[in-house]
């Protein structure tokens, strides 16, 4: 039996750090529904009752942006309140920001990456964790159960500021997973006088309920409360937030993305808009890792993007399973716009980038870079093949994760299918010239020619078998 050892961390709203993000992307997004192609490059610093927020914003009627306002916002809703320091009432925000119209030309330049850039992305078959590392779900669901512990249950006393770590073992025997939590640490602000017994209890309670929940949900998590499981095992956590610690806008990029058995690559992804190369290449290295997961060409999947100054779309520099493997990816990459011109028009959420920037790029299905069908419909016809084959095969449980052997060879999904897939795309073009029967027949006829691409893959890998035996 392997035995495998997990950390990951999650912060709450209130933490100084979490704080400077979230004032960082509610000034992204309020020059964003200034200007479609607004430049947003801000670093946000907090210490105490004082806010530093430095760097330039270039949209129309930028300097009509109240920062002040906006700042006193986020504190607000991640509970500075009265009784709380710094309430956010005597935020004191100090700035050095270039604000103004973009200049003559410049809204075009934005297709252009203004900065080199190195971009991870991550992706497993874990369907039910939004294909992330199982610890990483895991205590991001713990976290958000417990910030709402500060509305729930008042008589508490809690405090906006908190953190929690948890460590996860994976055990695999017989190339069956298993994962295990085996410890968790939690920190949350509260005054002296309130019941810290109180409080335990209360975390044990939630932790169950979310192990519970999220066993149900993945069948190799074990819902077996930890045997090390600590509240405030420093003492009293009492002066939190600013006031105890300083805080810097991109300082938990590890917590924003995969957690820590991933590399982070480049720069902070808050406080820039969606054509600067580093938020947007950590998106779209996440979604040609979860496209190629999608494929079927291996159950973890790692995709190493890189931009040089100038460039219109990303490099592809690395693709790797988890054996650190190289996949045989590229003609699936080509598939895939990889362009800032993408990523800056499409990839605005149209929910909150302060909820993005509080809980992670990659906690919601449905985000623009995250949704198959929203950013590959040509890739979304060919993956619904790949994955009803998939469902018929045996032996593939209800996890799979680093079970399922890859549905396609290292062939690069053959010359027969990416001739399909191009037909799909071409067709798509023509889908609004096309009456409604008439297309579905069209589509039938692809579906017959994917499924013949897929006898024929299966045909090479049971030949394969046999000169394996034979040899």
């Amino acid at each position: 039996m392997k035995l495998i050892t997990h950390a990951a961390e999650f912060v709450l709203p209130g933490h100084p750090d979490k704080l400077c993000d979230a004032v960082a992307d509610a000034l992204v997004q309020a020059a964003l529904e200034q200007e479609s192609r607004a430049l947003v490059g801000v670093e946000v610093a907090a210490h105490r009752s004082h806010l530093y927020i430095t760097g330039r914003i270039g949209c129309k009627d930028a300097t009509s942006i109240d920062v002040e306002a906006i700042a006193r916002s986020v504190y607000r809703d991640a509970g500075y309140t009265p009784g709380w320091i710094p309430q956010a009432e005597h935020l004191q925000v100090v700035t050095n920001l270039c604000l103004g119209p973009l200049e003559d030309g410049e809204d075009t330049f934005r297709e252009l990456s203004d900065d080199q850039a190195i971009c991870i992305g991550y992706a497993n078959d874990l369907e039910v964790c939004n294909h992330l590392p199982p610890e990483q779900w895991l205590v991001q669901r713990l976290a958000r159960a417990i910030n709402q512990l500060r509305s729930q249950h008042p008589e508490l006393g809690l405090g906006p500021d908190g953190k929690v770590m948890i460590v996860m073992s994976e055990s695999i025997k017989e190339d069956s997973p298993r994962l295990q939590l085996e410890a968790m640490n939690v920190s949350l602000q509260q005054p002296e006088q309130n019941d810290a017994i109180a409080l335990h209890r209360a975390i044990r309670l939630v932790t169950e309920r979310v192990l519970e929940e999220a066993a149900s949900s993945l069948s190799s998590l074990s819902a077996r409360l930890p045997d090390q499981l600590t509240v405030n095992g420093a003492g009293t956590f009492e002066v939190g937030g600013p006031e105890g610690d300083n805080g810097l806008s991109g300082k938990k990029l590890v917590m924003d993305a995969y957690g820590p058995r991933v590399p982070i690559g480049g720069g902070a992804w808050s406080g820039k808009d969606f054509f600067k190369a580093d938020r947007a290449g950590g998106l779209h290295a996440r979604r040609l890792a979860k496209a190629l997961v999608w494929l079927g060409l291996a159950p973890e999947v790692y995709v190493t993007l890189g931009w040089f100054p100038g460039d219109r779309e990303a490099r592809v520099l690395q693709i790797t399973d988890h054996l650190k493997r190289p996949l045989a990816a590229a003609r699936v990459a080509s598939w895939i716009d990889l362009s800032l011109k993408r990523s800056g028009e499409q990839f605005r959420s149209n929910g909150s980038l302060v909820e993005l920037a509080r809980w992670g790029h990659f906690s919601d299905a449905q985000l623009p870079w995250e949704s198959f069908e929203r950013f590959s419909p040509v890739l979304a016809h060919l993956v619904d093949h790949l994955r009803s084959c998939q469902s018929e095969s045996a032996g593939k449980g209800a996890d799979g994760y680093r079970r399922q052997e890859p549905l396609v060879d290292q062939i690069g999904l053959g010359n027969q299918a990416e001739a399909a897939v191009s037909k799909v795309r071409r067709l798509r073009r023509e889908e609004q010239s096309r009456a409604d029967l008439g297309w579905q027949n069209l589509l039938k006829q692809i579906d017959l020619q994917i499924e013949a691409v897929m006898r024929g893959l299966g045909a090479y890998r049971t030949a394969e078998k046999v000169k394996g035996v034979a040899r």
